[in-house]
């Protein structure tokens, strides 16, 4: 039993919450007591160091009284016509929140019938003894925002969640649960940064979703917080028959950064595309675990993730897509491809195939390389320096990903940004710009 377990149930007393979710919380308080603490003999932490985690001290949860941090949400945010819900270190914000459509609910704010479509879905898609931070999750749980798209229905305008962490040493459990009835249609961006490059607090956040019978969702999470940063993540689906899920995830690193994906066919007939980026420097450290299980026939998976490691960051892929004896008809594929800036970076990647039928269509790979040198001169030769050469190479590399993002406001908002990281001037943006524009 670690220190960092205790403090964590230390901090369920100091929580007010719902007594409708009480059960749940306490049963899981018990769990999370009862598992073993991760070590580098655990398989999947096997490259993901927690000796800080254990070190970091955990304090009370968010001020009720948020910040103002008005200017900073203005430069920050993506300009999407969406409905928009602000929480600042875990404290929902009302002031720079949107007024919110009958689908979208806080828990605390629930009716009876609400209350029920949380019950019934919250806590059932996670594998707590594969997920020992979903546990935790469970465990902090007092507050969190669900999404219930009725049957037939479709949402007019996406849910934007904007998590906003400040310098303040906070703890915050961020907790979301989509559920799409049958036929239904929406469209979700989650987006976690930071309000300081100073950062003293841990986020454990979980996303559930449950899409129905010939129901579709777009799903994208955009992890862009500072180097500071404690993050562990996961987003867990269950798709059922003729469920589609578009889905793109991002992450620029952190001291901890750990996303967790753990998608289900449980229908027949569910698509599934799942794309990410990350780009770590510095000291920073990624790591994506995602585990498609496909346990019924007539389904397709398309996973496709990509990395710029560079400085002496770490990043960690462990992608792993398992069909079941009778998920006939199946048609998988998974790709990881990497790219080291520098001597000093670091990338671990694992493509697993489990497969236990023999009517499938299964491809996997990886592959970890650096910046082509001959493509370099030829541009160089072209007359932009070398430092615009390898931005333009670099971007090249994630671009055919970014191109792909559905949302035409997100692909904006993230392409500048990710071009500030490989630049340490205007001219390098500039470069990037150039690839942007050869690619309009």
């Amino acid at each position: 039993m670690t220190d960092f377990q205790h403090q964590a149930i230390r901090l369920t007393s100091m929580q007010r919450p719902e007594t409708w979710l009480e059960s749940l919380r306490t049963k899981a308080a018990d769990d999370w007591l009862a598992q073993p603490w991760p070590t580098r003999k655990t398989e999947h932490w096997k490259y993901t160091p927690l000796q800080n985690l254990q070190k970091t001290i955990l304090h009370a949860w968010g001020r009720e009284e948020v910040p103002l941090l008005d200017t900073l949400l203005e430069n920050n945010l993506a300009p999407l016509n969406a409905y928009r819900l602000i929480f600042i270190d875990g404290v929902f914000d009302p002031f720079n929140s949107s007024k919110l459509p009958a689908e979208v609910v806080q828990f605390s704010k629930a009716n009876e019938d609400q209350q029920a479509v949380v019950l019934k879905y919250l806590g059932t898609i996670i594998e707590g003894e594969r997920h020992l931070f979903a546990t935790l999750s469970n465990a902090w749980l007092d507050d969190g925002v669900l999404i219930h798209v009725p049957r037939n229905q479709k949402l007019d305008k996406p849910v934007y969640i904007v998590n906003v962490s400040t310098a303040a040493p906070v703890t915050t459990n961020q907790r979301v649960l989509i559920v799409l009835e049958e036929n239904s249609s929406a469209e979700i961006v989650e987006h976690y940064f930071s309000a300081d490059p100073v950062q003293q607090g841990f986020v454990n956040s979980l996303t559930e979703i449950h899409i129905g019978d010939n129901a579709s969702l777009q799903h994208y999470r955009l992890n862009l917080e500072e180097e500071q940063a404690q993050h562990i993540g996961a987003v867990h689906v269950d798709l059922q028959r003729n469920a589609r899920l578009r889905g793109f995830a991002i992450a620029l690193g952190a001291s901890l950064m750990r996303i967790d994906y753990q998608l289900n066919h449980r229908g027949q007939g569910g698509e599934l595309d799942l794309q990410g980026v990350y780009v770590p420097r510095n000291n920073q450290l990624v790591d994506y675990h995602t585990n498609i299980c496909h346990w019924v026939p007539h389904c397709r998976s398309n996973e496709a993730f990509r990395g710029i490691v560079g400085d002496s960051a770490q990043a960690i892929f462990n992608g792993r897509i398992y069909i079941h004896q009778h998920a006939q008809k199946t048609l998988a594929e998974l790709s990881n491809k990497n790219l080291l800036t520098s001597s000093k970076a670091e990338v671990n990647t694992k493509p697993e195939l489990e497969i236990y039928a023999d009517d499938v269509r299964c491809a996997h790979g990886a592959t970890v390389s650096q910046l082509n040198t001959n493509a370099r001169y030829y541009l160089q030769s072209r007359g932009l320096s070398r430092s615009e050469a390898e931005v333009m190479l670099s971007f090249g590399f994630i671009n055919e990903l970014l191109e792909q993002i559905a949302q035409p406001v997100v692909h904006d908002y993230l392409q500048p940004r990710l071009a500030a990281l490989f630049g340490r001037d205007n001219s390098l943006n500039e470069a990037s710009s150039l690839l942007g524009d050869s690619n309009g």
